[in-house]
């Protein structure tokens, strides 16, 4: 399932070690804190407790979207922000 993981860390060790969980288990890195990928359910239930396991519960944060395919092509961005293009090509080819 399309997955988004985003997060607000605090310290940089911690963040660290979310970022690897989140490669580790086959996301792609959109923005610093955001990371998106096609994982199954029972991988995302896993990651969210690596993370919830690694987090300051008190300042931090960790929030996971699963998204369907369609959902995303609805995907609405505007500036700065990450290039849907670029995760379309890339991402959804490998997903889809």
């Amino acid at each position: 399932m399309l997955t988004w993981l985003i997060y607000d860390i605090a310290e940089n060790k911690i963040r660290t070690k979310v970022a690897a969980c989140c490669k580790n288990a086959g996301l792609y890195r959109v923005q610093k804190s955001v990371f998106l990928g096609d994982i199954e359910k029972n991988r995302i239930d896993e990651l969210h407790l690596q993370c919830d396991n690694l987090i300051d519960k008190k300042k931090d944060s960790v929030y996971v979207f699963p998204m369907c395919k369609d959902d995303f092509k609805n995907v609405k961005t505007s500036g700065n922000a990450f290039d849907k293009s670029l995760v379309s090509d890339e991402i959804l080819s490998m997903f889809f």
